[in-house]
């Protein structure tokens, strides 16, 4: 340390540089380190609530009901005694609510002061709030609501509250294991190339600095010792300027929240285990960095006074290629065969073990490659920046590695996160291209009928009816009425023939089974309003048609113009079908419409569960984030390396100015030597990332395979960043001359 501050303003501001640099690394690592532990949080309090029907207790009863306010799960408990004694009580309240009382999350008391006309939704006086130990997070919609056993049909048993695993998780294991992957794609690679470049800042005059200690009698080891305590020393300062930081944005997020995801602050502060990684886990690269990037000083000083040549990269790095595109590209080939290799132990750990051969091959094959190809261009360019830009790159290919790498790894891992995204995407919603959306007739009046057809994303409304039975309890067929026009039945299904306006007409389906097919002629009865019946018979015109589903055109029901409807048919056995683009942003949109119009209804989103439409909505917000905190250790990366190459390089540039080189000239080169590794690390990237999401996607099980529309987005984001770091390049090379930069050579 005394070395480093008797170097002067450079040592200092070098220093300073790599702890800042180490800080903004440990910073992203303790956010990603930090995201199952707000998880796990959610979840432990969420499976403290959760009503058990066995426990020590036996004097009340409860009912729950699950619901979507809009496109959030609405979640409520209502309890009641049923006989006098001791009642068990959920985290987060006092006591049970009595009847007529209820006890609301304040999210939920914010709705319902914000909105008095959903009351239906929370029947009773709200006599207090849930403190957040019975909250799974902030914005959670829950409530206890007290009544009477009478009023519960389907009452349970209360024995206690609490469980070991939650019923709703946030996310569940299985996702939360993928999620644990793509984000140590996306983040913790990069961070382990960002904090090594940190850890080699100024490496050439550092390298240099230590030859000479060496040469003035300082041994192998004590040369080792201060470039390792160096850069041990500003990885240590850094880290804990990271944590505070990381501390700082937790505290100012908690109370913003991401998309599906809010937590508190205690949540997301890092344990024990995460500081100690923090703190030693940064250092200790350092440490080994700076043993490796010093032992050329140490162990031959007079090579790297007298910049002596310098041994090609090894090319064992490229190998790792090998087996990883075996994979991946293996299991593409099987897909293009028409075979399909999904399922199974053995793809769940080949995939992402070749995905991590495929990254690590990347890094580690970029430097011969590029010196490689460097090579070749050098020796048939006939333009003086490229052949100087070519034979520098030839001679140091390992900077490339420094500049590149972390963008590169960045677009490869934006492979694989759209990869997931697609994955999850089809496993939480149907893959239908329409949506239809469910909603009982006597929860809704006239007014709101109107207003839910202007809803946005809504393409079209439809009515249907069930047939009447008497409630004797014998069995007896039924049939569905849907009040539709022919243009309507042709943009919900796949396809439809034969249909004609203005006549009823039998709806089949070949590919669906119906186990008593109504027979033309046969008659049903439909309630009414006042209580009677009108009897409908089943016509001999049919329409073919196959529908996605499950829908409400189903097979053997009678398609009935809206001209030919019966009137005044009851409500109670009516439903009212809307109709939307099936993509999730279109869903979310309808349903916040629909608990906005009609907060008390029920509504049934067809083929889908709230609870996995919020959990794909938490997980593309921290998939967003990874991707956010991917992106800025790249840029950051990439700044402090190009920084970095232009200060060291100012000798060279100072000699090839005095030697006559324009300055246009100097900055071509200094561009071509930037472009040239991150064209071919990007374009790796790439071809390689979209095949690991194809096998990723092959694998899953899914209908999607072939992810085309990811790719436009991919080569626009490497287009951006080539254009981005040629432009950035150009200002790091100066018009001024200064003998100081070549003086010792």
């Amino acid at each position: 340390m005394r070395l480093l501050w008797g170097s002067g303003r450079r040592g200092r501001a070098r220093f300073l540089l790599m702890a800042i640099g180490s800080g903004l690394g440990v910073a992203c690592l303790a956010a990603v380190l930090t995201i199952p532990s707000i998880i796990a949080a959610h979840d432990a309090r969420v499976a403290g609530r959760e009503p058990r029907p066995a426990g020590p207790y036996n004097n009340a009863v409860y009912q729950e009901f699950r619901d979507p306010y809009g496109s959030l799960p609405l979640r409520r408990i209502f309890v009641a005694r049923t006989k006098p004694g001791p009642t068990p009580v959920p985290p987060g309240i006092d006591r049970l609510p009595r009847p007529g009382e209820a006890i609301v999350s304040p999210k939920l008391g914010e709705i319902l002061a914000a909105y008095p006309g959903i009351a239906g939704l929370v029947p009773g006086r709200v006599i207090g709030t849930i403190s957040p130990e019975g909250l799974g997070g902030s914005e959670d919609l829950y409530a206890y609501i007290g009544t009477t056993s009478a009023e519960l049909p389907q009452a349970v048993p209360l024995g206690g509250f609490g469980a070991r695993h939650a019923w709703h998780e946030l996310i569940d294991e299985s996702t939360l294991n993928i999620l644990r992957f793509t984000l140590g794609c996306i983040v913790l690679l990069p961070l382990v190339i960002f904090l090594s470049v940190c850890a080699r800042l100024s490496g050439e005059s550092r390298a240099r600095r230590l030859a000479a200690l060496r040469l003035v009698g300082l041994s192998v080891k004590d040369t080792l010792r201060v470039n390792a305590g160096e850069s041990v020393v500003a990885a240590f300062v850094g880290a804990v300027l990271g944590v505070v930081g990381y501390l700082g944005v937790n505290e100012v997020m908690a109370r913003v929240g991401l998309p599906g995801l809010h937590w508190y602050p205690a949540d997301g502060r890092p344990e024990a285990s995460t500081v100690a990684v923090c703190l030693l886990g940064c250092p200790a690269l350092a440490w080994v960095v700076g043993q490796f990037s010093a032992r050329r000083a140490a162990l031959s000083p007079i090579s790297v006074r007298r910049t002596g040549e310098r041994k090609p990269p090894k090319r064992y790095g490229t190998l790792l290629l090998i087996p990883g595109l075996g994979v991946i590209g293996g299991y593409c080939v099987l897909s293009v065969m028409g075979r399909d290799p999904s399922g199974g132990s053995a793809s769940s750990m080949l995939v992402p073990g070749a995905v991590l051969l495929t990254g690590a091959g990347l890094v580690f094959g970029l430097a011969p490659i590029t010196a490689w190809l460097a090579r070749r261009l050098g020796g048939v360019a006939k333009s003086l920046p490229v052949a100087l830009a070519m034979r520098r790159t030839e001679v140091d290919p390992g900077s490339s590695l420094r500049v590149a790498t972390g963008l590169v790894l960045l677009v490869f891992g934006a492979s694989l996160t759209q990869g997931v995204l697609v994955e999850l995407d089809q496993v939480s919603r149907r893959t239908a291209p329409v949506q239809e959306y469910n909603i009982s007739l006597s929860e809704l009046n006239p007014k709101q009928r109107q207003r839910l057809a202007q809803v946005p994303g809504v393409r079209m409304q439809l009515l249907a009816y069930r047939s009447w039975t008497p409630m004797d309890g014998e069995l007896r067929p039924r049939l569905d009425l849907v009040v539709a026009t022919c243009a309507q039945l042709n943009e919900t299904t796949q396809w439809a023939k034969g249909c004609v306006d203005g006549k009823p007409m039998q709806l089949h389906d070949a590919n669906a089974a119906y186990p008593e097919d109504p027979q033309p002629g046969d008659r049903f009865p439909f309630a009414t309003r006042d209580g009677r019946q009108i009897m409908l018979t089943v016509p001999r015109d049919r329409v073919d048609m196959s529908a996605y589903q499950p829908s409400v055109f189903r097979t053997a029901a009678l398609l009935m113009p809206p001209s030919l409807m019966p009137p005044n048919l009851a409500d109670s056995d009516g439903t009212l079908t809307l109709g939307s683009d099936a993509d999730p942003a279109t869903i979310r949109s309808v349903l916040d419409g629909v608990g906005a119009i009609a907060p008390t209804a029920s509504v049934e989103p067809v083929g889908i569960v709230i609870d996995s439409l919020a959990q794909l909505t938490v997980i593309r917000s921290l998939l967003a984030v990874g991707m956010v905190l991917g992106l800025v250790i790249g840029v950051a990366a990439f700044v402090v390396s190009v920084a970095d190459r232009a200060m060291e390089r100012r000798g060279q540039v100072t000699a090839l100015a005095l030697l006559g080189a324009r300055a246009g000239t100097l900055r071509v080169v200094q561009v071509v030597q930037v472009v040239l590794p991150l064209a071919v690390g990007l374009g790796a990237a790439i071809v390689t990332g979209w095949l690991a999401e194809s096998s990723y996607l092959i694998t899953g099980g899914g209908a999607v395979h072939w992810d085309w529309e990811g790719l436009p987005l991919l080569f626009a984001c490497a287009l951006g960043v080539l254009c981005a770091a040629a432009l950035a390049s150009v200002p790091m090379v100066r018009r001024h001359i200064d003998p100081e930069h070549i003086r010792r050579d």
